[in-house]
C-alpha cells in the first residue's frame, strides 16, 4: 500500500469523523433546548465551541493527509 493512499485515507477518516461529531452534538443540543428552553444561550455556546474545534480537527487531519500525499508520495 503506498503512502499516498494512506495520505487520503486519513484526510477522508478524519472529515468523517468530525461529521459525525457535529451532527450528534448538534441532536443533543437541540434535546437539551427542547427541553429547558431558557438555557438556550449556554447551549448554543457550548455547541459552537464543539463544532469549531471538531472542524478544527477535520482541517489539521486534512492537511497532515495533504502533506504525506505530496512529500512521501
Amino acid at each position: 500500500m503506498s503512502l499516498v493512499a494512506v495520505g487520503a485515507g486519513i484526510a477522508a477518516l478524519t472529515g468523517i469523523g468530525a461529521g459525525i461529531g457535529i451532527g450528534i452534538a448538534t441532536s443533543k443540543a437541540t434535546d437539551a433546548i427542547a427541553r429547558q428552553p431558557e438555557a438556550d444561550g449556554k447551549i448554543t455556546k457550548a455547541l459552537l465551541l464543539g463544532c469549531a474545534l471538531a472542524e478544527g480537527t477535520a482541517i489539521f487531519g486534512m492537511v497532515v493527509g495533504i502533506l504525506i500525499i505530496l512529500f512521501l508520495g
